[in-house]
């Protein structure tokens, strides 16, 4: 098919995610201060968007705290940095089986809290976005499940759509942009419609490009949609996500690496980002015209 580049893009940064990439790199954001701080410097590199999850300061283990969010939206706002806050929506929904042969009781780092719950950070904090992971899926080769049944994500997405904050769908495999279109079709996303596609994630959809282009060719001609691809995969897909007429996402949270054997900093991931999108002719479209594109309800304001 021929190609449908996109001449406009936007780039999110995913901050520091809830993966175990905080005992890998320095780099990687623990505390509020440190997330915001991270957060603002990716915003004057370049980026419109920043995602953003919380840790706990002192093990950097991932965290559902509301304080922690309360504190990192407030600083990025305290600092009066123009970028659209995206707090991730995602936590909440983690089960974790015990042995093959003893799967039950879960272990302790289970996690499974009730949409209201889920979403309590969202009322509190009021981004522009939040996520809503669009499906369950294994979550690479522990005993992990997350875990999102659709009355679960129904009312998710209920309630963000209430508060008018945009929903960003995560796609990670097929059949979450098969239910992202259900809900679309029922009227609880509103348009217009965004959505990112998650790849390389195990033992979701794979980064190979015929299966993005598959999903590319899936999404309704109406929607905005972002994607990535994680590891050292992050940079040539933001090259992918430029040609396949998409927005840009990169960040500590799927990447840690600048360049072999160099740790990066979330500014630097965006940087390098910038630079491939330019290189291409591209725009990099700013915050203001993002709120436009999605529109967006700026609570900056």
């Amino acid at each position: 098919m021929p190609l449908k580049k996109s001449n406009e893009v936007f780039i999110t940064c995913a901050v520091t995610g809830s993966g175990n990439a905080h005992s890998k790199s320095q780099h990687v954001p623990r505390s509020p201060k440190e997330i915001a701080n991270s957060a603002i410097e990716a915003a004057k590199a370049g980026a419109a968007i920043v995602h953003c999850h919380v840790r706990d300061p002192e093990s950097g283990e991932p965290s559902r705290r509301l304080d922690l969010y309360k504190e990192v939206t407030d600083r990025i706002r305290e600092s009066e940095t123009d970028v659209i806050i995206n707090l991730t929506a995602g936590m909440g929904g983690d089960v974790f089986f015990g042995s093959p042969e003893s799967p039950l009781p879960l272990t302790d780092e289970t996690d499974v809290a009730s949409a209201s719950d889920r979403m309590q950070h969202i009322k509190e904090c009021l981004p522009e976005i939040c996520t809503l992971d669009c499906g369950s899926m294994n979550f690479g080769d522990t005993n992990y499940v997350m875990a999102n049944t659709p009355s679960t994500l129904r009312s998710m997405a209920e309630i963000a759509s209430s508060l008018d904050v945009r929903i960003e769908i995560e796609a990670f495999d097929t059949g979450h942009l098969w239910f992202a279109k259900r809900l679309v079709e029922e009227g609880i996303i509103k348009p217009p419609v965004l959505i990112q596609l998650c790849m390389g994630i195990p033992w979701g959809a794979p980064d190979d490009l015929n299966t993005l282009m598959g999903m590319i060719n899936n999404i309704p001609k109406d929607w905005v949609f972002s994607t990535f691809s994680i590891g050292k995969n992050q940079m040539p897909y933001v090259a992918a996500a430029v040609l396949g007429g998409g927005n840009v996402r990169v960040g500590l949270e799927d990447n840690i690496y600048l360049e072999k054997g160099v740790l990066a900093t979330n500014a630097e991931l965006v940087e390098q980002a910038v630079k491939i999108v330019e290189s291409m002719g591209s725009k990099i479209l700013g915050p203001d015209e993002v709120r436009k594109k999605l529109k967006l309800n700026n609570n900056l304001k």
